[in-house]
């Protein structure tokens, strides 16, 4: 992320250093809720899903809790050179303005900056160009909001006191935009007079700022219980329908030199090698390309060319974890893979409950949704002859 002088571009910023006391409060995970697992990936991994798939975002800042290992391990897992990490606060508001403090350097303080809670993975794609198209239209900010329709009621001693007008009332949602310098000001304003504001909205209100509210999906919940999971997923299933897509793959290699061969990430002792750039695990190749086919993301060989001395002698495993942050971003999750290995050497039924166990852990699903399995081709063609092996994969992505 380099600096440049052009005014105007797009950042973002996702304050996750929240522990989530009323969700872990109800047992629901050992984790804070944005690592919380929600359709094949974790809350987080989904509130960024949106923001990842819009190019014009040049940077992703998210401000985790000191110490986090475990966040930064998944943002680095994600393989996305956009992500940045910093560390954040002991509120929102204190997580934000550190990811701003970050972005100083590397933005103009002209340039916007979209914040989005780590906790609200329904997010779309178009919500977000929506609130870009509102700043190019000349929008000082702008709030993701959804207007109220249901009646309010004002509580007093748990009995109900009023009855509020809701007419004019929105529901503030997130992302919400600013120019970098406008918010780190407000932000750091609000700090010193000992203010804690509940978006950034209302700090910018405070500095006399209107921002332009941008009409967004009533189904960009919050997760703050454990009930909103089970909202969330029937919501980024599409209500139950899904998005589905099927992809296939296929990888041949010749033997050669050595001892061993590599098949779904198990070393298998063997009279041969492998002719390869990398490891030439066939299993993992096959998955890896049928994956990106189901996602139209090209092959294999475009993502880690035999040309990139990067990828010389490279485990394969690293290949499908990248393939996995792909597909995740995207918004599918893997419902299950069926991959078939031809050879007449070496056997694999021994191994194949370990190549699935590493299979399942690299794409992050349950051991349930692999199949591995062999057949010769009777002795047919160069498979037949011994002279190489193959494998075949078939997958079924849901988004």
């Amino acid at each position: 992320m380099s600096a440049r002088s052009a005014a105007r571009r797009l950042f973002a910023v996702v304050p996750a250093a929240g522990r989530g006391e009323r969700f872990a409060a109800e047992g629901a995970a050992a984790l804070p809720k944005q690592y919380a697992p929600l359709a094949g990936a974790t809350v987080l991994e989904w509130s960024l899903r949106a923001l990842r798939s819009e190019p014009a975002i040049e940077a992703i800042v998210i401000a985790l809790r000191p110490g986090d290992a475990h966040g930064a391990a998944l943002i680095a897992s994600l393989g996305d050179a956009r992500l940045h990490v910093t560390s954040g606060g002991g509120s929102r508001q204190e997580s934000v303005l550190r990811a701003l403090e970050y972005l100083v350097p590397r933005a103009a303080s002209e340039d916007f900056v979209l914040v989005h809670d780590a906790a609200r993975p329904c997010l779309t794609l178009e919500e977000v160009r929506a609130l870009s198209a509102a700043l190019a239209a000349g929008a000082p900010g702008v709030v993701l909001a959804a207007p109220l329709v249901d009646t309010v009621k004002r509580e007093q001693g748990g009995a109900v006191a009023a009855t509020v007008d809701r007419s004019g009332l929105w529901r503030a949602l997130t992302p919400q935009a600013f120019r970098l310098g406008e918010l780190r000001a407000a932000l750091i304003a609000a700090a010193e007079e000992g203010v804690a504001v509940t978006d950034e909205s209302q700090a910018m209100e405070r500095r006399g700022v209107r921002a332009v509210l941008v009409p967004g999906s009533p189904l960009n919940i919050k997760v703050t219980r454990a009930e909103d999971l089970t909202v969330a997923e029937v919501v980024l299933r599409g209500g139950g329908a899904g998005r589905m897509r099927i992809g296939q793959g296929c990888d041949v290699h010749a033997f050669g030199e050595g001892d061993h061969v590599m098949l779904g990430g198990v070393r298998i002792a063997h009279a041969r090698g492998i002719v390869a750039h990398s490891d030439g695990d066939v299993i993992i190749h096959a998955l890896c390309d049928a994956i990106l086919g189901g996602l139209a993301l090209g092959d294999i060989g475009q993502h880690f060319p035999d040309t990139d001395p990067r990828y010389r002698g490279a485990d394969s495993r690293l290949f499908l974890r990248e393939v996995a942050a792909k597909m995740r971003a995207a918004g599918y999750a893997l419902r299950n893979a069926d991959v078939t290995v031809l050879a007449e050497a070496p056997r694999i039924a021994r191994h194949r409950t370990a190549m699935v166990a590493n299979l399942a852990a690299d794409l992050g699903v349950e051991a349930a949704c692999i199949n591995v399995k062999a057949t010769t081709t009777e002795q047919l063609g160069f498979l037949g002859r011994g002279e190489g092996l193959a494998a075949l994969a078939t997958v079924m992505l849901e988004g």
